[in-house]
């Protein structure tokens, strides 16, 4: 999985997919679907900086997929024809309007009347339903504006094909295939509310399938009329006195009809209103709200199928009552009802396994979250109503919550819970403004931290309660005098230490939010809190045979809490470093015992199991540093010695020879963060650290340690103007070990990229680019960091064979990416050592290899100017040019017309061109000159590459 995200980050891996799918390399499912996954990626978040000839290559890829399937005996697993479905419907919205107006022509010519190809084509049209017109998806305006002209589009050339098709596939599989009637019935019912109903409402549909019968008005106001005689028939039979014991199946069903029902009204009274039709639009709304009392009844059944069915009815019923400033008295008393309908809905269900949550219990979950969606529509309809219900209710049950039972207490908080969203404020400041707002809210607020409730006895209520104290935090601020039977109730056995390994878990997240929020008002308390806490900050090895009260991810935010708490404190730093050093010199201590343990553990289980327990000491020092800020630094809270010594006690598992990769990446974090918090105090354990972490190296270890080393140089880098001012500063002690550790790294990362690999090793060839690329941004980053010296000062021989291994990404690779960060890194380089004072042989340098570079470069095959990463190649080409003429002037010119483009057989008439176009000041002439003339350059011009272009030996460099 992590392979594959690397993949979707890659600018060009997704081909790798492509081809594979479309050859149908693997036949590992999962792999199949992973191979969907990038390409979607590509689609959804690159398509316009994809070239037109990338852009036909999906198109490819997704019609020869589409072709395999058709002669493959056994379909695919369902979630690759969905995941297929839906790379197809993106592909469509991206390119139905401009590339691939055809895009339904080819499908159906393609698959015809072939199940497997009929199941793909349906699902692209219920992929492409949900991005184009499904309603509850969340559109930006733009987004909206071409789904707009993506339908007007369709319903002028395509829709009638469409709905031709559908008729034989129903024809052709009525009998035999009933999924697949199934799933065309669904196509149908999604498509019939926004295309020409004269296409289905007719003969042949009607005949064929009872579905089109509900479809049969050709207008709004007919359609208003057929709902009303419908439910007139069905009042007639009895259908509307729903009863709790009749059949669950088939009040299943009856909940979607009245669903359809009531959502066509809603439909019809929109569209009618908008038209300006007033009595056609009064006569809907009636129709619409005497159906309110149905969807009460099935609202509030006790079974929640039937409840979820008429959710959807019940929000566009609601989004009616949200468009008018005044509600009638039967709407306030809908209103009501709906509220009071949720309030009960949302309650648990005695059977409710909080041990052990199953498919039952996420089902309510995700019910749960339909209903939030209604109270928070009801807020937006009448926000004064929905405080006054939720207020009525949690006080009711509040005053008695000793005997109430925990369904009632949880969903009486949940619901000041949910009044957070449902009635939102700015940062969170719901008491400040609306004074009734404000006022209500705190005396709830109140309430319950007064009550006793902290105390209750169940998970549900246990977490309900500190999730709210936490969602309401500022609510300490205006009352501060409650914190400390709240911190109290966080701290003892209604919290951390609750019975329950969930309730810990979450009261850990929760107790670093409300301590972050209140720290300046808990003064008075931090020691006693750490003295609280001090059980729980230790440290747990793996041979405890007792099991932790929290995990080592919990224990996380305890860290750094602490931190927090000692950090913003109001203790002289003196104290504060004794406080920090008593938090942390426990973990130094049991990490040198336990690496000391690893260093001889011979049994690989148990050199995990210690390693880990390193990697977490390492952790939580690294948490507690979060605390630290521009305001409160390491070094002003007097805590720079104590981190120093951290550092030191961790460095040594660098060396460590067993399970070196998860002790690497811990501490190379922690450096990661002393950089930030310790800055040139760092510096001093880079050197040795560094040296241990480039030995017996993998392609992703040098990826990871690359950034820290860009980091260390960024961090300490020195612009030219202030070292003019300010001479002895950081540069003075990071050039150094810049300069130390710099071949090193290089060394390493040459023998990485030499290692042979299989031809057909794709991950590995991946890695190799990925760690090339960032090579050459290490090199990047040294240049433009004002420490040029680095590379300077590493030997002649050392610097030619970096020079050329920068040619050689310029030039050879078919890596646009990597190909610009060259030419960026050769015009800093001509800049710094081109002029008439840099370094010793390096304007040779330029003639032999920087300016062949630049002209050969768009010569190779691979140079694609219809990718716009190529593109931006080519202008870092034509800066380069640009700069050697600055630095070097006439002689530039000079060798250009006489030496250089003579040897590649150019015209002189094209050599005056080029040299004219050099010498303008614009560098935009030069890029858009050369992307004009690259078909000058004939295929001959190739063949004097070996001539023209002095590359090393490939004993040199071996990439």
């Amino acid at each position: 999985m992590v392979y594959f995200e690397q993949l979707k980050e890659s600018q060009d891996a997704w081909e790798v997919c492509a081809e594979a799918l479309a050859k149908g390399i693997y036949s590992d499912d999962h792999v199949k679907f992973f191979c969907f996954q990038v390409l979607e990626h590509q689609i959804k978040y690159r398509h316009g900086g994809l070239s037109p000839a990338q852009q036909q290559l999906i198109r490819e890829t997704l019609m020869k997929w589409l072709q395999g399937q058709l002669m493959n005996s056994q379909p695919e697993k369902p979630f690759i024809r969905n995941k297929a479905a839906q790379v197809f419907a993106l592909t469509f919205v991206m390119e139905y309007l401009t590339h691939w107006p055809k895009f339904f022509h080819d499908l159906l010519s393609l698959v015809g009347l072939n199940p497997h190809g009929v199941d793909v084509y349906l699902r692209t049209l219920m992929a492409i339903d949900a991005e184009v017109v499904d309603r509850d998806i969340l559109h930006s305006p733009e987004e909206v504006r071409r789904n707009t002209l993506i339908k007007d589009g369709m319903r002028e050339q395509v829709i009638p094909s469409l709905v031709e098709s559908w008729y034989q596939i129903l024809g052709a599989y009525q009998q035999s295939h009933p999924e697949i009637t199934c799933q065309c019935l669904e196509v149908v019912g999604a498509y019939v509310s926004w295309i020409d109903l004269n296409l289905i409402a007719n003969d042949r549909y009607v005949s064929l399938s009872v579905v089109s019968l509900s479809v049969v008005s050709l207008s709004v106001v007919n359609k208003t009329k057929l709902v009303e005689s419908l439910c007139q028939v069905l009042q007639s039979a009895g259908f509307f006195n729903v009863d709790q014991e009749e059949d669950v199946d088939f009040l299943a069903k009856f909940s979607r009809l009245v669903n359809g029902m009531g959502q066509s009204l809603v439909l019809s009274w929109t569209k009618l209103a908008k038209g300006g039709a007033v009595k056609e639009a009064a006569e809907a709304l009636r129709a619409l709200e005497t159906k309110v009392p149905l969807l009460l009844q099935l609202l509030v059944h006790d079974d929640d199928d039937i409840s979820a069915n008429i959710v959807g009815f019940c929000y566009d019923y609601l989004n009616v009552l949200k468009q008018f400033p005044l509600l009638t008295d039967q709407q306030k008393t809908h209103v009501e009802d709906i509220m009071l309908a949720v309030m009960k809905k949302l309650t648990y269900d005695e059977e409710y396994n909080f041990d052990n949550e199953g498919e039952d219990e996420a089902m309510f979950v995700e019910y749960r979250k339909q209903l939030k969606m209604l109270l928070d529509r009801l807020a937006q309809v009448s926000p004064d109503l929905l405080l006054e219900a939720v207020g009525r209710v949690f006080n009711n049950t509040i005053q008695r919550w000793q005997t109430a039972s925990f369904m009632e207490v949880e969903v009486a908080i949940r619901l000041l819970y949910m009044l957070g969203e449902a009635l939102p404020a700015s940062h969170g400041a719901h008491f400040s403004g609306d004074t009734a707002k404000t006022s209500a809210l705190q005396d709830m607020m109140r309430t319950l931290v007064s009550s006793g409730l902290s105390g209750y006895q169940h998970t549900s209520v246990s977490l309900e309660f500190f999730e709210t104290v936490v969602r309401y935090d500022k609510f300490f601020l205006v009352e501060p005098q409650h914190i400390p039977i709240v911190l109290m109730s966080f701290l003892d056995h209604r919290g951390l230490r609750h019975s329950s390994p969930k309730v810990r878990s979450r009261v850990a997240y929760l107790f670093s939010r409300f301590v972050k929020t209140l720290h300046k008002h808990m003064n008075s308390f931090i020691e006693d809190i750490l003295s609280r806490i001090q059980d729980l900050l230790e440290l747990a090895p793996p041979e405890n045979g007792f099991p932790a009260l929290l995990t080592s991810d919990d224990q996380l935010f305890i860290f750094e809490t602490a931190g927090v708490l000692i950090v913003h404190g109001e203790s002289p730093a003196e104290r504060k470093q004794a406080l920090m050093r008593s938090l942390l010199t426990p973990l130094t201590d049991a990490f040198r015992l336990l690496l000391a343990k690893l260093a001889s553990e011979r049994e690989e289980e148990r050199q995990a199991a210690l390693a880990d327990c390193l990697s977490h000491a390492v952790g939580f020092a690294s948490r507690t540093s979060k605390a630290f800020s521009n305001k409160q630094t390491v070094k002003q809270c007097g805590c720079t010695e104590v981190y120093r010594d951290c550092l030191q006690t961790f460095l040594p598992a660098l060396s460590c020879p067993v399970q070196r990769g998860s002790l690497r990446s811990a501490v190379r974090s922690f450096l990661h963060r002393m950089i930030i918090c310790l800055e040139e105090e760092v510096l001093p354990f880079v050197p040795a650290a560094s040296e241990h972490m480039l030995k017996d190296c993998e392609a992703r270890d040098l990826q990871e340690f690359i950034p820290l080393i860009s980091q260390i140089t960024a961090k300490f880098k020195v612009t030219r103007d202030l070292q003019e001012f300010i001479p002895l500063i950081s540069q003075i002690t990071v050039s150094p070990f810049l300069q130390q550790v710099f071949m090193p790294l290089v060394l390493a990362i040459f023998e990485v990229l030499c290692r042979p690999a299989e031809d057909n090793d794709q991950a590995a060839a991946l890695e190799k680019q990925m760690l090339r690329r960032s090579y050459f941004t290490f090199i990047q980053t040294i240049t433009s960091s004002g420490m040029n010296e680095v590379l300077a000062n590493q030997g002649v021989e050392n610097v030619e064979r970096v020079l050329f291994t920068i040619i050689q990404g310029a030039v050879d690779f078919p890596d646009p990416i990597a190909q610009k960060t060259c030419f960026i890194i050769l015009s800093k380089l001509v800049e710094l050592w081109g002029g008439k004072d840099g370094m010793a042989g390096f304007p040779d340098f330029i003639y032999k290899h920087i300016v062949p570079a630049c002209f050969l470069a768009p010569l190779k095959p691979s140079f694609d100017l219809t990718d716009a990463q190529t593109v931006l190649t080519l202008s870092e080409c034509a800066l380069t040019l640009k700069m050697i003429h600055l630095r070097r002037g006439p002689e530039f010119i000079q060798y250009l017309q006489q030496e250089y483009l003579p040897s590649l057989q150019v015209s002189p008439e094209i050599t005056q061109e080029v040299c004219q176009v050099l010498q303008q000041p614009d560098a935009k002439v030069l890029k858009n000159y050369m992307k004009v003339q690259e078909g000058l350059w004939n295929e001959a011009s190739i063949v004097e590459y070996q001539v023209s272009f002095n590359r090393p030996e490939a004993s040199s460099v071996c990439w």
